[in-house]
């Protein structure tokens, strides 16, 4: 996988929210000399690459319809998951995220098998799950304890 687009209601509102989110230096915004008509997409979005390479855009939720020709769902139904190596990590995680403004969901709590997770969501409603797995390893990898 080389990169996620998230639907959203405003790519400059988004934009700011996940530069601050995850951590990174300027607006991401590019394309705005390509506005949308009544059957075109427009071509304005927001994109922030990872150190891994993995690019995260933000584009406009009506242009992206347009694009697609599909009719996109209101509600989350799925979770975008960061990997932390720590719980510290994912608390500090979580608390940049309610400080970029996302709606912070139920506290943050240690699975029967470990690992240590918590949830919140952007302005747009996108479902994140922050998960630190103090065992170390792969967080794949954890294990059911007995």
């Amino acid at each position: 996988m080389h990169a996620i687009t998230l639907a959203v209601a405003d790519v400059a509102r988004s934009a700011v929210f996940y530069r601050e989110l995850l951590g990174l230096e300027g607006s991401g915004v590019i394309g705005t000399e390509y506005p949308a008509t009544e059957t075109q997409a427009g071509g304005t979005t927001a994109m922030f690459t990872l150190d891994d390479g993995l690019i995260v855009s933000v584009y406009g939720r009506d242009d992206l319809a347009k694009d697609s020709g599909a009719t996109l769902a209101t509600a989350p139904s799925s979770a975008i998951g960061h990997f932390v190596g720590s719980r510290a990590e994912a608390d500090a995680f979580l608390e940049r995220a309610r400080a970029a403004g996302a709606t912070m969901l139920a506290a943050p709590y240690t699975r029967p098998w470990g690992m240590y997770s918590g949830f919140f969501q952007d302005p747009d409603g996108h479902l994140w799950e922050v998960v630190a797995n103090p065992g170390g390893g792969d967080p794949a990898d954890a294990k059911p304890t007995a």
